[in-house]
């Protein structure tokens, strides 16, 4: 990955993060976060990666994202000063969920 994708990636991060808690509304006691971002080479898309805490929530969450999906992308589109501005796609982060089980096997065995 060259260093303006990456700095593209950390870019579209961190200002997604602050449309995420000024803009949207999750559901109560639920934790969102983004994981990473992908960007294609070509700057044409973007791979969100979102975590949700706790796990039931997540469909929700992502109902909420995709449904509003139009109005984020415009935010981003104003707070970037860059053209292209790639479109967005969010993604249910797997790994976090994935670490999470291990976790739980982990002191299962511990316990025994």
């Amino acid at each position: 990955m060259n260093d303006r994708v990456s700095r593209i990636n950390d870019l579209i991060q961190e200002e997604l993060g602050k449309i995420f808690l000024r803009e949207l509304e999750f559901p109560k006691n639920t934790l969102i976060t983004i994981t990473r971002v992908d960007t294609a080479s070509n700057i044409i898309t973007s791979k969100v990666f979102v975590s949700v805490i706790p796990d039931i929530q997540r469909e929700r969450v992502l109902r909420v994202l995709n449904k509003r999906i139009y109005f984020i992308q415009q935010m981003l589109n104003k707070c970037l000063k860059m053209r292209p501005i790639p479109r967005i796609i969010f993604h249910q982060e797997d790994k976090t969920s994935d670490a999470a089980r291990v976790e739980e096997v982990l002191e299962e065995l511990k316990k025994d």
